[in-house]
């Protein structure tokens, strides 16, 4: 099997591997197509946003625009990201077993050739982003700021999840900045819940390459943890719940909003009592299904605004 072709180690089986034309895989790696997961854990607080501020106001006739760019911005920026922490960590990568057959260390492409898949893909996210308000373009730009530091947070500090949840939640304050023009109590508070939420799930998501990491000597909140990780788990997701309830009380949310808080809820609480922090494969299954969690309160905001708009 050539390099071109050679799978990433923990994303074989997929429609890449299988159906993509050889020469593009490497650049669908990087931009982490093979897995999507990401690119929906990423969009779900966009998605949040946009139907509570829709409830909000009753705009719902914009939601389904709104949610499709959302869609699109999020797999292509997520894919910019993954791009731009792959050239960072390149090094890393390559003494990571999970990780030493992403396309950069494993010689598939070179870094000038990620180099310049990032700018297309950065320049693709902005188109998507410039379909919005002045506000709106300006707040997502923001946001760059944040992604181009996380990839060296793991180096000097044992909390890069809050960074990750600071570029990861900011999907939370778009929807805001889309319907309403503004960024209000409700959507930081609904920031907030997400910040919890991403620093419990990627928590889960790090023990996948704890004793890896502690081998080279990068920090994440799984070392921190270790054997702590469930009480640690139980607090950051309480306080999500608690936040972005909190949210949905600001913005008068009502009965199917609180539905879809519970059941997320719920969800949260059976990731908790299944994880086992030695098994890997259990981690990344648990750490994947955070995206039903999302769609769960996903569904009970979108149900709250069309509701609310009849």
């Amino acid at each position: 099997m050539n390099g071109a072709a050679a799978p990433v180690a923990d994303a074989t089986g997929n429609w890449v591997d299988t159906r993509a034309p050889p020469w593009s895989r490497p650049y669908l790696r990087l931009s982490r197509l093979d897995r999507p997961i990401g690119s929906w854990l990423l969009l779900m607080p966009c998605w949040w946003s946009a139907a509570l501020a829709a409830g909000i106001t009753g705009a719902v006739g914009q939601l389904p625009l709104i949610l499709l760019l959302f869609f699109l911005g999020a797999f292509v920026m997520r894919g910019a990201g993954c791009t731009w922490n792959d050239i960072t960590d390149r090094d890393l990568d390559a003494r990571v077993e999970r990780t030493r057959s992403r396309p950069i260390p494993a010689g598939q492409v070179s870094v000038w050739q990620a180099a310049v898949f990032l700018v297309a893909q950065a320049l693709t996210g902005l188109l998507v982003l410039l379909q919005f308000n002045r506000f709106a373009v300006m707040t997502g730009i923001a946001s760059l700021v944040i992604v181009a530091v996380y990839p060296f947070m793991k180096r000097i500090t044992w909390w890069p999840q809050i960074v990750l949840g600071l570029a990861f939640s900011w999907g939370a304050l778009m929807g805001f900045a889309v319907i309403l023009g503004r960024i209000d109590a409700t959507a930081l508070t609904l920031y907030a819940g997400s910040i919890a939420w991403v620093i419990g799930y990627d928590t889960i998501y790090a023990h996948q390459d704890a004793e890896d990491d502690a081998l080279i000597g990068v920090k994440s909140t799984a070392r921190l943890f270790g054997a702590r990780t469930h009480l640690a788990l139980a607090i950051f997701y309480s306080l999500a719940v608690v936040l972005i309830g909190t949210a949905l009380a600001l913005g008068a949310a009502r009965w199917p909003a609180w539905i879809g808080l519970a059941a997320f809820a719920v969800h949260l609480v059976w990731q908790i009592r299944r994880l086992q922090i030695s098994d890997p494969a259990l981690c990344l299954r648990l750490f994947k299904s955070n995206r039903d969690a999302g769609l769960l309160l996903f569904a009970g905001l979108l149900t709250d605004a069309v509701m609310r708009a009849n």
